[in-house]
């Protein structure tokens, strides 16, 4: 009899649990995984923002960062991700590589979202050129960084009684007195993306945007290995020489520490490492200086920073990816995104209460350069150009870089490498 209340019971437990599983199945929160490669501590403290607001909405928030400063080993990753059939929900991607996925069929449409939060009145075209997509929303932006950004310590500057450079000529003067004071005159990290933004700031001020355009956007190839693309070369080698001995493989952020601990005067970088200054607690013009690029004025070379969302195999799914898109787009959570991240809103109608100086100046050039039509494409980040021209690029500038490679003989390379990339 016993045995039989026991088995009673038994049974009883095991039918409770069975019907007691599938309903906290059904009550577990919607989720959604974000790969991203923002691991430094000004980015993370940028998508925490986002995060927050996800979470609020009752949506767990599944981080899946990869680590390296250019993207580059997080798209290794993603096509892991996708040849196992098991994408992300959302990725950070940038240029044309979101164009690429989307040409591929591999993104959702985000129609009904961008339409209700009227997403086409609310972005630039120059960001919209990454987020739309043959018609079809595709991407959710979060920023738009300034690329041909210098970034100064005040302490070094005010040692030597200097100002910011305004031309290659008065920048390449100074280094010689920050020497002196026992100062490196530029930080930098000898990877294959940061020698190629430090291009990016070189070729413009340099040559100028209808150089700039008609060299990167259009691959004019007399432009690419005409006479100013070695005088772009020659600076390059001069930046070279400015350089500590122990840069070479140095991620992005501790070049940029070295100017936060006034070890180095200058860092040419995008506008992310103000994200760095303040984790830091660092003060614009109080403490640190930011400027454009030498030669390059109002002009503005620009990134834009957007997730772009995969096919999700549910509606849960693609709710918790809806209340993702809607987060990154939300006007606040731009502005606290990009005062830690360093950069400006994505969005046209996101408030710039609490953006410091040098994020106010940047906005108020974008729109200028967008007006007269000096707003270029980054090259570093594949938005002036495909991938393959990217790579072909970076690959001449970084050999260049880090070799006797004569400026000549390196734009001869670079028109080639272009012409069978194209």
């Amino acid at each position: 009899m016993q045995k039989q209340v026991r088995t009673g019971l038994l049974r009883a437990a095991a039918m409770g649990f069975a019907v007691l599983v599938p309903a906290l199945i059904a009550r577990a929160e919607p989720s959604v995984e974000v790969m991203h490669f923002w691991t430094a501590g000004g980015e993370a403290a940028a998508l925490a923002e986002v995060k927050k607001k996800v979470e609020a909405e009752g949506v767990s928030w599944i981080d899946a960062p990869i680590a390296g400063g250019g993207g580059d080993q997080a798209k290794t990753a993603l096509q892991t991700r996708i040849s196992s059939g098991n994408p992300p929900a959302a990725m950070l991607m940038l240029g044309y590589n979101i164009i690429d996925w989307a040409k591929a069929g591999m993104l959702a449409d985000l129609k009904d979202i961008a339409e209700a939060g009227k997403w086409d009145e609310a972005l630039p075209e120059a960001v919209k050129a990454f987020t739309k997509v043959d018609g079809r929303w595709v991407s959710a932006p979060t920023n738009i960084h300034r690329v041909n950004m210098v970034w100064g310590s005040k302490a070094a500057f005010d040692k030597i009684g200097a100002t910011p450079p305004t031309s290659w000529e008065e920048f390449n003067a100074l280094a010689p007195k920050f020497r002196e004071a026992g100062i490196v005159p530029l930080a930098h990290g000898g990877q294959p993306w940061q020698d190629v933004t430090l291009f990016d700031s070189v070729a413009l001020g340099i040559g100028g945007p209808d150089f700039y355009r008609k060299a990167f956007v259009d691959l004019d190839d007399a432009t690419l290995r005409g006479e100013t693309m070695v005088k772009v070369f020659d600076q390059m080698r001069l930046l070279r020489g400015m350089v500590d001995d122990n840069f070479s493989g140095r991620d992005w952020n501790l070049a940029t520490a070295m100017v936060i601990e006034n070890k180095a005067a200058m860092q040419i970088m995008g506008d992310w490492s103000k994200g760095e200054f303040t984790n830091a607690g660092k003060k614009a013009q109080a403490d640190f200086l930011c400027f454009a690029a030498p030669g390059t004025g109002n002009d503005f070379v620009f990134l834009v920073n957007s997730f772009s969302m995969f096919e999700q195999p549910d509606a849960d799914a693609k709710k918790a990816q809806a209340i993702l898109a809607n987060a990154i787009m939300d006007p606040q959570v731009q502005l606290k995104f990009n005062i830690a991240k360093g950069s400006i809103p994505a969005v046209s109608n996101a408030p710039t209460d609490g953006l410091d100086s040098c994020a106010l100046k940047n906005v108020a050039d974008l729109a200028a350069s967008s007006k007269s039509g000096t707003a270029m494409p980054t090259v570093a980040y594949t938005h002036a150009a495909k991938a393959s021209v990217t790579a072909a690029i970076t690959d001449v500038v970084t050999r260049h870089f880090n070799s006797e490679l004569a400026s000549a003989d390196a734009a001869a390379e670079l028109a080639d490498a272009v012409a069978a990339a194209r």
